[in-house]
This record gives structure tokens, sequence and C-alpha cells, in this order.
């Protein structure tokens, strides 16, 4: 299964046009929040099952704040991470996540790439396609690759 990861496209959607056009077919989209009303055309854009969430940025939405769904024997949290703090560091979010029963949390509003791995459980942010924050200022994205054993693999991708 191959999942496009992604973050805080703030209504610009040229580079995600550009990284969805690269990467289809997919299996799945995960927008962790900010696109700003965006959303509907992001879906229709990745034509595979998404899961996109409100950001801080979302306002007049219906978007959900955050979700939790299985993929593949795994448990995911996804939240756009300001109501834990994320900026300050990724305790609280990973602390949530475990209460949660989560082995994967995927968040993002930093605008910076993160990925940790942990015993039990995988923490990461791609970063974002349009604003990105981190040294170098290259737009980020996380292709997700998980198989029927369980196995998951990420990447971290720029452009």
């Amino acid at each position: 299964m191959k999942i496009l990861i992604v973050s805080d496209t703030h209504k610009s959607h040229r580079n995600l046009e550009k990284i969805l056009e690269e990467l289809q077919p997919l299996d799945m989209l995960i927008h962790l929040g900010d696109t700003e009303g965006g959303e509907d055309y992001i879906a229709a854009l990745a034509d595979c099952p998404s899961h996109i969430i409100r950001g801080n940025n979302d306002f007049f939405t219906d978007l959900p704040k955050e979700e939790e769904f299985e993929v593949l024997g795994h448990h995911v949290f996804i939240t756009h991470g300001h109501y834990y703090y994320v900026a300050l560091g990724e305790e609280r979010l990973k602390e949530e996540a475990r209460q949660r029963g989560a082995d994967i949390v995927m968040y993002g509003h930093t605008h910076k790439p993160s990925l940790t791995r942990e015993a039990d459980l995988i923490t990461l942010n791609p970063g974002s396609v349009a604003y990105p924050r981190q040294e170098g200022r290259r737009p980020s994205y996380m292709v997700m690759e998980l198989d029927e054993d369980g196995n998951v693999d990420i990447s971290q991708e720029y452009l």
C-alpha cells in the first residue's frame, strides 16, 4: 500500500499537483491540515481514499480536527498538532498517541519535516509542500509504504 502524506498547503496546490502526477496511482492520501478551503480539490486531485483534517488556519470547515483509523494492522492517529503544542516538541503528542493505542502518529503545523522511530511508535511530520520552514526551505512530503506483513517504509521526499 502506497500512501502520500502532506501538510500545510495553504491554498497553494502547484507543488502538490506535481507530486501527485509523479506518484499516482496511490492507495491513500493523508493531508495533515491547513488546506484553507482546498480540501475538495485536493481529494478530487488525489483520486484515492483521502484523510484530510482541519488545521489552525482552516476556518469555516466541517473537516475533523483529528482522526484515528487502521491501515494494514497499524493504528494511525492524525492531527494538525497545534492542540498538542508541537512547535515546542513532540512529547505531548506522543503521550496522546500512546494513550489512544496508536503505533503511528502524524502531524503538521511546524512546516518542518521530522521522523522518529521508537519501539512502540512512529512519529512523523512531512513538512510543507507549499511553505517550508526547515533549513534549505525545500518543499517536502513523505511516502509511506506498508506491506501485508506489517512492515512500514517511510521516505522523506523533497522537491
